[in-house]
């Protein structure tokens, strides 16, 4: 029996008649930009989160940039993040004027190494953006510990980690902003794009709800050179509904990853979950050093599998110019060649488990 590696579909027949009931209504309204869900969606998630506020955006990528420039961050300036995460997350600060500087992550969550950034400040570096990897937050505290000393921002790419928690705050409330990304396989996922900007500051909200809209409050006077970039009222109807369930997705997540970790050969490394954290398993990805093994054996089976990131960022063609070497940022190097996410999703049974177990398993031989 084939086992896929996410399960849009079945997430969808869940809520089907709600969904399009909702969308529906949209449609007959006539109010499909910036419309009454928008606004209830923003202060819905504000009020999950514990946020001072919200702001839908078209993309979990504009959601970045607008809050680096909300910061006021830009040319000349510096932001220091990961080479183990998706794309976005550095083309964010290209976009916004800004530029990457690298540091590694930790051996054990594969998220930031807070260590590792006082050492990387410069003169010209205004913030810091850790990413809340694979459903995991980063170790918020120490991060923000270390940006306070050094006067950084702290912008937390929360993108893959809705619903996690760190020591009983929400991810997404950890930093001094925070940006999501709803694209369809996330936990909480559109059927299309969208994005969320989150501050625990009224003027930042305010500054990223302007940024949205071509710099403008009213579309007459425009006082900032900003995107075209809004959370569609469609997208905001159907996530408003997946908002009302997203708890219990995330827990049948997590039941998930807990029959992994019970059934996956012991030679194999299982995400860690630090004590007081929840993870939410966006991804539940392992690491061995016979992935390759691993992965035809899970693909001979009908077990989909992906390794993630097998090129970091610091090695990616248009970051040439940065200058670095291949395994510069050590277990960002090891992380690259040995991690494998294996099948994730609420409908996932433990039969399934099983059988990707035993899949893994026939990959170690």
């Amino acid at each position: 029996m084939a086992v896929g590696l996410m399960d849009i579909q079945g997430q969808y027949a869940e809520l089907q008649e709600r969904i399009e009931s909702a969308v529906l209504e949209v449609l007959r309204s006539g109010r499909v930009i910036l419309g009454p869900n928008v606004k209830a969606f923003e202060e819905e998630s504000a009020a999950y989160l514990g946020t001072a506020g919200a702001v839908g955006v078209a993309n979990g990528t504009d959601g970045l940039t607008i809050a680096l420039r909300a910061m006021g961050i830009g040319p000349g300036d510096e932001v220091i993040t990961v080479p183990f995460t998706f794309y976005a997350t550095a083309e964010a600060i290209a976009q916004s004027g800004a530029t990457a500087v690298f540091v590694d992550v930790l051996p054990d969550t594969l998220c930031i190494d807070p260590a590792a950034i006082a050492g990387a400040v410069t003169k010209r570096t205004k913030a810091v953006m850790p990413v809340d990897l694979f459903g995991l937050p980063a170790e918020m505290d120490a991060v923000n510990e270390v940006a306070a000393a050094h006067g950084l921002r702290v912008v937390e790419d929360a993108c893959q980690a809705w619903g996690a928690t760190y020591h009983g705050r929400r991810a997404g409330s950890l930093g001094e902003t925070a940006v999501f990304s709803f694209f369809p396989t996330k936990n909480l996922g559109g059927f299309g794009d969208g994005g969320l900007v989150t501050s625990h500051d009224k003027s930042l909200v305010e500054a990223a709800r302007q940024l949205r809209f071509h710099g403008s409050k009213d579309k007459v006077v425009f006082t900032d050179f900003g995107f075209n970039s809004r959370l569609d009222e469609v997208q905001a109807a159907i996530l408003r509904i997946e908002l009302g369930v997203i708890d219990e997705w995330n827990a049948r997540r997590q039941q998930v990853a807990a029959w992994y970790d019970a059934h996956l050969p012991r030679e194999v490394l299982r995400p860690a979950v630090p004590e007081g954290l929840t993870h939410v398993y966006h991804l539940y990805v392992i690491r061995h050093g016979r992935r390759e093994a691993i992965s035809a054996a899970c693909k001979e089976r009908g077990v989909a599998c992906a390794a993630y990131y097998t090129t970091p960022l610091h090695l990616q063609p248009v970051f040439a110019d940065h200058g670095h070497a291949p395994c510069d940022f050590p277990v960002t190097c090891a992380a690259a060649a040995q991690n494998l996410a294996l099948p994730m999703h609420p409908n996932l049974t433990e039969e399934q488990v099983r059988e990707v177990a035993e899949a893994v398993a026939a990959g170690l031989g």
